[in-house]
C-alpha cells in the first residue's frame, strides 16, 4: 500500500520526503515492473519527474500501465522476464491518480480523502440532517475504492458501520450485495460511532498498561572527556567509563571501566597486566590498540561492558546515585574514538548509553525490591 515505504530526494539542498510503490511502465510494447516515487512537493518520478497532471497524461497514454494484454511481455530489471497469462489488474487510471493525490496530502500533513470523509461524518453526527448525511456519503465515495474498507481503521468491521451510516435507514450502500438498511442495523451503527467517540475522547489520557512510551526526563548528554583523577563531586562526569573509579573483576583491580575493558579485549596476559596498570584510560586504549585483539571480541564486547558497568555501580554507590538521578532519561554517550560505543552527534550506535540505561533500570529494580530475577 502506498505510504508504508519512506524515501526522499534532495532539491536545492532541501530534503523532500516521499514514498514509493510498484507500477508497470510500458515502453516500446514491453512492460517494465518498476518503482513509482511520490514526493511531498507534488512531483512523481516514473522514469522522470512529472507533475500530477503530467502523471495523469502518462496514465492516459498507457506509459504507466494499469491493464495488460494476454501474452504481453514483461520484465523486472535484472531479475526476471515473463509473459502475462490471464492478467488481472486491481487499479484503474482514475483510482491510481486518486491514491497518488491522497499520498501527497499525507506527505504534507493535510487531510486526505479519508480524513475529509471522517470530518464530514463528525459534522453529520453533530447535526444529523439529510443534507449533512449526503455530504458525508459523497465524502465517503470520494475515498479511492481500494482504501474504502479501512477508513475507520477497524480491521474487524471494515467500514461496515460507515457504509450504513451514510446510507441511512431504508437506504442502500454502494456495495450491490448489501441488503437495504433496516432501522435496527442503523441504530447499531449509531451505537458504534457513539462508542468510537468515547474511545477517541479517552485516548489522549489513556496510559499504556506497560507505562509511557517516551522518557519524561530530559535526555542526558555525556560529552567526551579525559578525566584523570577523581573529584569530590563528579556529577555526570562520574558516569564516563574513563572516570577513575577503580573496579575489581575476579581477582584483578582496574583503575576504571575503560582500563578493564581494554585489558580484557587483548589476548596476551602480559599486555593485559600493562593495560591494567596504565596511568590513564587513554594510555590503556593505546596499549590495547597496538596489541593482538582477543579472538571473537566483537561478539562478546557488549556482554563484557555490561558486566563492567554493573561492577562499577555496585562497587561505587555514590556513582550509582548519580546514575539513578538521571531518572528515565535517554543517555547520549559521546566517544570520539568509537562510533559503536558513542552516539557522536547521531552518527554512532550509542551502545554505552544504552547499557547505562539498562544498568540504571536494574538499580531502580533493586531499590524497588525487585531483584533476583
Amino acid at each position: 500500500m502506498i505510504g508504508n515505504r519512506i524515501t526522499h530526494r534532495t532539491a536545492d539542498g532541501v530534503r523532500i520526503p516521499g514514498t514509493w510503490r510498484h507500477v508497470f511502465i510500458r515502453n516500446g510494447g514491453h512492460y517494465f515492473l518498476t518503482d513509482l516515487f511520490i514526493y511531498a512537493d507534488g512531483l512523481i518520478d516514473c522514469w522522470g519527474l512529472v507533475t500530477v497532471e503530467e502523471f495523469e497524461e502518462k496514465l492516459r497514454t498507457g506509459w504507466v500501465a494499469t491493464s495488460f494484454p494476454e501474452g504481453g511481455e514483461a520484465s523486472a530489471h535484472d531479475l526476471a522476464e515473463w509473459k502475462f497469462s490471464e492478467p488481472r489488474s486491481w487499479r484503474t487510471p482514475e483510482l491510481l491518480v486518486a491514491e497518488v493525490r491522497d499520498t501527497i496530502d499525507r506527505l504534507n500533513g493535510r487531510p486526505d480523502s479519508t480524513g475529509r470523509c471522517l470530518a464530514a461524518v463528525d459534522a453529520f453526527l453533530a447535526d444529523q440532517t439529510e443534507e449533512n448525511r449526503a455530504a458525508a456519503r459523497a465524502a465517503f465515495l470520494a475515498i479511492p475504492a481500494s482504501r474504502r474498507r479501512y477508513a475507520l481503521g477497524d480491521m474487524d468491521r471494515k467500514d461496515a458501520p460507515l457504509r450504513v451510516l451514510v446510507a441511512g435507514p431504508g437506504g442502500q450502500t454502494y456495495i450491490p450485495a448489501d441488503p437495504p438498511i433496516t432501522q435496527e442495523v442503523y441504530d447499531s451503527a449509531l451505537a458504534y460511532f457513539e462508542e468510537r467517540a468515547r474511545w477517541r475522547a479517552e485516548k489522549p489520557t489513556r496510559v499504556p498498561a506497560d507505562g509511557p512510551v517516551a522518557s519524561h526526563a530530559p535526555a542526558v548528554q555525556l560529552y567526551h572527556s579525559y578525566p584523570n583523577k577523581p573529584v569530590d563531586d563528579p556529577g555526570k562526569l562520574g558516569l564516563r567509563n574513563d572516570y577513575p573509579a577503580p573496579i575489581t573483576v575476579g581477582e584483578v583491580s582496574y583503575a576504571s571501566v575503560a582500563h578493564a575493558y581494554w585489558a580484557l579485549s587483548v589476548a596476551q596476559p602480559e599486555v593485559q597486566s600493562a593495560i591494567a596498570m596504565a596511568e590513564t584510560a587513554a594510555s590503556a586504549r593505546k596499549l590495547a590498540t597496538e596489541a593482538l585483539r582477543r579472538e571473537g571480541w566483537e561478539h562478546v564486547r557488549t556482554a563484557v561492558m555490561t558486566r563492567l558497568l554493573r561492577a562499577k555501580y555496585d562497587q561505587h554507590p555514590e556513582l550509582a546515585e548519580i546514575l539513578l538521578a538521571t531518572d528515565d532519561a535517554t543517555v547520549i554517550y559521546d566517544d570520539a574514538e568509537s562510533a559503536f560505543w558513542g552516539d557522536n552527534a547521531g552518527h554512532g550506535r550509542n551502545w554505552t548509553g544504552r547499557l547505562l540505561e539498562l544498568v540504571r533500570s536494574e538499580l531502580h529494580a533493586r531499590r524497588a525490591g525487585i531483584s533476583g530475577l
